[in-house]
């Protein structure tokens, strides 16, 4: 069924903008055919098709009901800023696995290095890619992508009430022993290419983060966080 992110504020929203164009140009939708508005909290709306103009997809609401496809952990993933585009790639799986939040750090060992001018509009892209992606995956939320920052002010900021985890090719604890099937929130710090120099290491065990491993195999910055993501989701029973 398709599915829109819209909020919803009465009984008969209004689909509006390139999303009506989709219904009626695209899928050929008709009245009385059935969509779904998600309101980016959580929640889904079964709505039925009354009518169209030109511009517009008049809905009627016919149930609401919490989003299955939201994880009960929210994540926060602070991603070591990559090389070229593996960024989106990361974005979009990340958001595919369950992500909430995704905050791109710059380490001592950043290959890329972003110029600020230039960011805004490449984060209105990679927002972008965060929406299709969770569209595409049935998620009812927007997974919000942030602006990249210093290490060393993503993580007093990032940090949970719950597990906060750090991922490098030091080693440390299996995740299964430092998550609990139970756990609410987590935020996960993965590198770019060059990974974490000791300071930073040090940094991030002072802010609370504790070391886990991925196994004795050195992993790509780019599969790093789909690995950690699927065992997170997997350990707290989100992807059963």
């Amino acid at each position: 069924m398709p599915r829109f992110f819209q909020k919803v504020e009465s009984d008969t929203p209004i689909l509006t903008g390139e999303d009506a164009l989709h219904v009626m140009r695209s899928l050929r939708m008709k009245a009385g055919e059935q969509l779904t508005l998600c309101d980016g909290e959580g929640y889904d709306y079964l709505c039925q098709i009354t009518g169209f103009d030109k511009q517009n997809v008049y809905l009627s609401v016919l149930e609401k009901s919490p989003s299955v496809a939201e994880p009960s952990v929210s994540v926060h993933l602070l991603m070591g800023y990559p090389k070229a585009d593996k960024l989106e790639l990361i974005i979009q799986k990340a958001v595919e696995l369950g992500v909430d939040e995704i905050t791109p750090v710059i380490t001592s060992r950043c290959i890329a290095r972003p110029d600020p001018k230039d960011y805004a509009k490449k984060q209105a892209r990679l927002q972008k890619i965060a929406l299709e992606a969770a569209k595409q995956c049935g998620r009812g939320k927007i997974p919000q992508v942030h602006l990249p920052c210093a290490l060393k002010t993503a993580l007093p900021n990032a940090k949970t009430q719950g597990a906060n985890i750090l991922f490098y090719e030091g080693g440390g604890e299996p995740l299964g022993s430092l998550i609990s099937q139970q756990e609410s929130a987590a935020c996960i710090l993965i590198g770019a290419e060059g990974g974490f120099a000791p300071e930073e290491v040090q940094l991030a065990l002072e802010n609370g983060f504790f070391p886990a491993t991925l196994g004795k195999r050195i992993l790509r910055c780019e599969t790093a966080p789909i690995c950690a993501l699927s065992l997170l989701m997997y350990i707290t029973q989100n992807l059963q």
